[in-house]
């Protein structure tokens, strides 16, 4: 299917999905409803199993399409708020893996959406932040919520009070992000960690992702009995028989993810 907002390539059972929105790859409404289409779509595809987001041109996202805000009350802010809430909390509950290639400015709601995905990357030279502050609002599709969670209190507060912006390597340097390497290197890296990952079993991948989903949302405890009974779901599958088998065969396993 061919979008307006997003060019989309699948190639060794990874789709990248790259927002072409320009100037600034903002997330519009129209692009934010192109994005669940994607979701739903990948999500039906068995020969796709890892999903890499990234931005064409300079920009990853640029933030939310500021001109939609001039009319707004506050029913109609608190709705698109919820909407793009629901939307984010469907990728970070995707049953792929989704992997963030951060290749530039990375802000607002793009930074909210990048936070939402399971991994991130970023290339050296991307500006991260939350400067919705600046336009007296404040972060709305999830920033005040999970980055705290990504990298304590006190620095999530002082980078949302302040609208500060920091680069690939701070980035890195406090949690943010899982890696940052030269841009032109940053698509290529996001793949091969891609490729790393669809080589496990989907099955032990959507469960992994709901286990590790329900510890952080719920506690440990919590946390535990749903690893137990992922642990137990796990052993239905034909892909636990045949990683068992190849380990003890001393071989690299065939899954088929079923």
């Amino acid at each position: 299917m061919t979008y307006s907002h997003f060019l989309v390539k699948k190639e060794n059972r990874i789709a990248v999905v790259s927002v072409n929105n320009p100037p600034a790859n903002a997330l519009n409404q129209p692009a934010l409803k192109e994005l669940r289409s994607i979701l739903d779509e990948l999500e039906n595809e068995a020969d796709v199993k890892v999903v890499v987001l990234t931005g064409e041109g300079r920009f990853f996202i640029a933030g939310a399409d500021i001109k939609e805000f001039t009319q707004l009350n506050p029913t109609e802010a608190e709705a698109l708020a919820t909407a793009g809430q629901e939307l984010f909390n469907r990728i970070e509950t995707y049953p792929k893996p989704i992997l963030a290639a951060i290749n530039g400015a990375c802000l607002g709601g793009g930074l909210e959406l990048a936070m939402a995905c399971h991994i991130r990357l970023a290339a050296a030279e991307a500006k991260l932040g939350l400067p919705e502050l600046n336009l007296g609002i404040i972060p709305g599709y999830g920033g005040t919520q999970r980055l705290p969670r990504l990298i304590g209190r006190g620095k999530a507060t002082q980078m949302i009070l302040t609208s500060e912006m920091i680069g690939g390597e701070e980035a890195y340097r406090i949690g943010l992000v899982e890696a940052v390497y030269p841009l032109e290197q940053l698509l290529d890296e996001a793949k091969k960690l891609a490729e790393a990952i669809a080589q496990k079993s989907a099955v032990a991948l959507r469960l992994a992702l709901n286990a590790i989903h329900a510890g952080v949302i719920h506690g440990l405890h919590e946390g535990l009995q749903r690893e137990a009974a992922l642990f137990g779901e796990a052993f239905r599958s034909e892909d636990v028989k045949e990683g068992v088998t190849a380990f003890l065969e001393k071989r690299k396993p065939q899954f088929h993810d079923r």
